[in-house]
């Protein structure tokens, strides 16, 4: 009795060891079978129960360590002589649900096939008739991908399955969720275009260990989107010091709903200044018309700046646009202003200091026997004055100049826009790697001093 405690206290012992040289902790024996708490660094499966595979499939039972050497060579890299494993990659992009340029970030669903060759996993097809077989991911070597860009990743299925066939063939699926950084190309906003990268590391090995060659497939078929994906492209990285693919996203944004959120009101803001240019001066409504408009249009910028980036290194040219309406309203408005405050006190002067005819006319009229004398020649009618005559030629010369400036400023953005090109700013570990000295620029040199020293 005492032996056979041993000897089964023996067993726990290697499989305990077995499970934690994967990862694992002990299994505990539950009505629905094995389970435990399972954890890897791959695909950011850390903390959850899954299914404890003491027995796989295509391996003998551990009751000996010629077993347990073999469980733990079935979780390394698998050889592929001189040359590294090949992994071949397929991204199914499914889904761009929500981009958000304010936060510069981009939300999408992607499926990952990954297939490989693992020859230790074959078996003899005449002894075992199986087309193939599925075996948990947790028990034999998979990648660990990480994504360098994302915020969060939310895989779908947290005990995925990889499918072997006879040869060795490995395929795995993975499904997941993620939120992203991009940098956002924003110059002609709300028709911009932007290139939004995913780039995925595999940090347990290095470049002579595994290799990756990526396909990536546009599987979107919703367009009611603000942003549409215009082009979908995987490549490798070839100066990454760890194996890596990249997936690019190009966006395109349709432009509808900016069109009629900011473009349209601008400009019918605009329209309605130069329609209130028709007023006469000295209606008493002209300059309260001017004033609404200024400050409704206040309300609108005000509006437009919250619906941007607060800073970029190539601002929209809205922000300018935007602008430069704003001034040209705040210019009307104080034009109508200043007009309207010289003919008052001009009206104020005259009725303060009557003129000479008004004293002859009180004079004459005073005359019991004279008759009221005409009004001279050229002198004012209908309440001109001499300052209102010149109020109002200023004013008309003003709105003319005013009309031509509006047209050359919309003319003169439509050239800045087919035309203007900005070069954004290179990120700091572009340009200063690590936080140590700029690259030396070898281009106009020939090279290193070391290369050019003769031998």
């Amino acid at each position: 009795m005492a032996l056979w405690l041993l000897l089964h206290l023996t067993f726990l012992g290697l499989s305990s060891h077995w499970l934690l040289v994967q990862g694992h902790s002990p299994c505990v024996p539950t009505t629905g079978g094995w389970r435990g708490e399972v954890r890897s660094s791959g695909f950011g499966f850390l903390g959850y129960l899954g299914d404890c595979y003491l027995h796989p499939p295509a391996w003998p039972a551990l009751f000996s360590l010629d077993s347990l050497e073999k469980a733990q060579e079935s979780l390394q890299i698998p050889s592929n002589g001189s040359a590294p494993l090949l992994v071949a990659v397929e991204v199914f992009m499914s889904n761009v649900f929500n981009v958000d340029i304010l936060r510069y970030t981009v939300s999408s669903m992607l499926l990952l096939r990954l297939s490989w060759l693992d020859t230790r996993l074959a078996w003899n097809k005449s002894a075992h008739p199986w087309h193939m077989v599925t075996l948990p991911w947790d028990s034999l070597w998979t990648p660990g991908l990480i994504i360098q860009e994302s915020l969060w990743v939310d895989w779908r299925d947290q005990s995925p399955r990889a499918r072997v066939d006879p040869d060795g063939n490995v395929e795995l699926y993975l499904a997941l969720t993620t939120e992203t950084n991009c940098d956002f190309e924003l110059l002609r906003f709300p028709w911009d275009q932007s290139d939004c990268t995913l780039s995925f590391f595999a940090l347990s090995n290095s470049v002579t260990e595994l290799e990756f060659q990526a396909h990536a497939v546009n599987e979107i078929v919703s367009v009611k989107r603000e942003y549409v994906v215009q082009d979908l492209k995987a490549q490798v990285s070839p100066w990454q010091p760890v194996p890596n693919f990249q997936v690019t996203l190009r966006l395109q944004n349709t432009a509808l709903k900016t069109i009629i959120a900011l473009l349209v009101p601008g400009e019918a803001l605009l329209l309605a200044d130069l329609c209130g240019g028709l007023l006469p001066l000295q209606a008493t409504e002209r300059l309260g018309y001017k004033v609404t408009l200024l400050l409704s249009y206040l309300v609108f910028h005000s509006s437009l700046v919250q619906a941007l980036p607060s800073s970029s290194s190539c601002n929209p040219l809205l922000i300018y646009y935007f602008t430069v309406l704003l001034l040209l309203l705040f210019l009307s408005t104080i034009e109508t202003a200043l007009l309207a405050a010289l003919l008052a006190r001009d009206r104020q002067g005259t009725e303060a200091s009557p003129s000479p005819t008004s004293r002859g006319e009180q004079q004459v009229g005073g005359n019991p026997g004279g008759h009221p004398a005409s009004p001279p020649t050229g002198s004012p009618r209908g309440g001109k004055g001499p300052g209102r005559s010149w109020a109002e030629a200023v004013d008309r010369i003003f709105f003319r100049v005013y009309a031509a400036g509006v047209v050359c400023s919309q003319v003169i953005f439509v050239g800045i826009w087919m035309w203007a090109v900005c070069k954004s700013d290179p990120a700091p570990g572009m340009a200063v790697p690590h936080g140590g000295q700029p690259r030396p620029d070898w281009s106009n040199t020939g090279g290193p001093l070391s290369a050019r020293l003769p031998t």
